[in-house]
């Protein structure tokens, strides 16, 4: 049962900021990065996997990881907390940033999301950072065509920077929405972590829905929705939008 209130608040913005993490992919079967190293990589660490210095020791090992984690994407569906959310970008301005690299909510529907790590599907030079597409999918790390330099997944690594423009479009949305939802993450990761609360401290309501609670803010801004995003953003949606809810999965 979603609370009135709640509805209400989502019925009377006129511009919502969506942050999304890995539980809203998680819902997809996509598994979180570290629940990624199983079978023949439960023997590395993440962070020997998603560095500029673990790519350049050993090339062939990390963009073998990455192809493979490719590989299972393709195979899942956004669930219905992608599609609720594409959903909301018909019924309200709408702006949603999204830690995930799986490329799910571009799938879904949602116009040009805001990717702050980067997108799994997508390759470049390490060298030149010159984009490659299609990713090319095969077991030797390939080569840029321009300058020689190897291929890596266009994603942000331990040690990186978050792209310039992403993060000025995020922190400017979390600034001027008068609604914020943090779905299916633990607001733990900076910089993405501090946009909710970036806003709340404006007074903006935001409405975090995650299947727990522990670890997140409380303040007289912040409301909690326990639960599963693909059940709850469908409901919640439809609460606000009845005439929408036909076009609502769930």
């Amino acid at each position: 049962m979603i609370p009135t209130q709640l509805i209400d608040i989502l019925r009377e913005a006129s511009h919502v900021a969506v942050l999304t993490g890995a539980g809203v992919s998680a819902e997809s079967g996509i598994p979180t990065f570290r629940d990624a190293l199983t079978g023949l990589w439960a023997n590395y660490r993440p962070e020997e996997l998603a560095t500029e210095a673990g790519f350049r020791r050993d090339p062939e090992l990390v963009w073998n990881w990455y192809r493979m984690r490719r590989q299972a994407i393709a195979a899942t569906e956004p669930n219905a907390g992608h599609l609720a959310l594409a959903r909301l970008g018909g019924l309200v301005t709408t702006t949603l940033i999204t830690q995930n690299v799986d490329g799910l909510h571009a799938r879904a529907g949602s116009p040009d999301p805001i990717e702050l790590h980067g997108n799994i599907t997508r390759v470049k030079c390490a060298d030149c950072g010159i984009p490659v597409d299609p990713a090319p999918d095969q077991e030797r790390v390939p080569r840029c065509s321009g300058c020689g330099g190897l291929i890596r997944p266009d994603v942000v690594w331990f040690g990186e920077l978050l792209p310039a423009g992403a993060l000025e479009r995020a922190r400017a949305a979390a600034l001027d929405c008068d609604l914020f939802l943090s779905v299916g993450t633990s607001n733990l990761v900076e910089p993405a972590a501090s946009l909710p609360w970036m806003a709340g401290r404006r007074g903006t309501p935001v409405i975090v829905i995650n299947t727990s609670d522990e670890g997140q803010r409380t303040g007289p801004s912040i409301r909690h929705l326990i639960g599963p995003s693909a059940t709850l953003l469908p409901a919640l949606i439809g609460a606000a939008w009845p005439a929408a809810r036909g076009g609502l999965p769930g």
